[in-house]
């Protein structure tokens, strides 16, 4: 059985005075590839802010790359992070900068400060997601593929135990879609990194079926992928 890097165990979690988060345990495995689905509204992004330390636990248990969610200090969110990749649907790179300035400023906002380790860290991101000869592109001259490859360059930089995905292929046509679900099945399959993926795109989930959680009203139920 491999190691646990996310683990909950009867989480609850609130946003105001709204229960988001109802009772949810499960476990994912080191290098493993799960799907988060769930209409929206029904919880499935607040399970993932919680996993990234922006939704803190009310009550349970909630580990995640060995840090303990419950108990952490703000002095320590950096540190989790640095454990993260976080994929989002609308990308949110720096509109400002070129490709490879926007993957500079995550390595010097996470601690790098050695100029050739920084150069050669972002080239071997770029080149993993085929985008070696962007670097000097701005991030509009690419198109929606080119752009969320750029996310996951983004979300590898650090050597990440999990990487949380929400809804990546939301804004792309199903030909680009289907590319970025293959590359992050690739991620878990060569780099051993734990994979959350919250969609709704259930073509995709019925071509590359996978261990499904199904969410409803903050609570949390396991889903055959056939059954999705």
């Amino acid at each position: 059985m491999q190691e646990s890097v996310i683990k909950l165990s009867h989480a609850t979690a609130y946003q105001g005075e709204s229960l988001v988060i109802n009772d949810v345990s499960f476990e994912i495995a080191r290098g493993e590839f799960v799907y988060l689905v769930g209409k929206t509204g029904s919880g499935k992004s607040s399970i993932l802010k919680m996993l990234y330390g922006d939704i803190i636990p009310a009550s349970g248990d909630v580990t995640v790359a060995g840090f303990h969610l419950n108990k952490l200090s703000s002095a320590k969110m950096p540190y989790l992070r640095r454990k993260l990749g976080i994929v989002f649907q609308d990308f949110q790179l720096l509109t400002d900068r070129s490709v490879h300035d926007n993957l500079r400023f995550v390595l010097k906002a996470t601690g790098w400060n050695d100029k050739h380790k920084i150069a050669q860290r972002i080239n071997e991101v770029l080149d993993y997601v085929k985008l070696n000869t962007k670097g000097f592109k701005m991030p509009y001259e690419l198109s929606g593929g080119e752009q969320q490859r750029v996310v996951i360059a983004r979300a590898l930089l650090n050597n990440p135990e999990i990487i949380l995905a929400d809804e990546p292929t939301g804004n792309l046509d199903p030909e680009t879609s289907d590319e970025i679900v293959r590359l992050l099945i690739e991620l878990c399959e060569h780099k051993g990194t734990a994979m959350l993926m919250a969609s709704h795109d259930y073509l995709t989930i019925k071509k590359y079926p996978a261990r499904t959680l199904f969410c409803e009203h903050g609570k949390i139920k396991e889903t055959a992928p056939e059954a999705v």
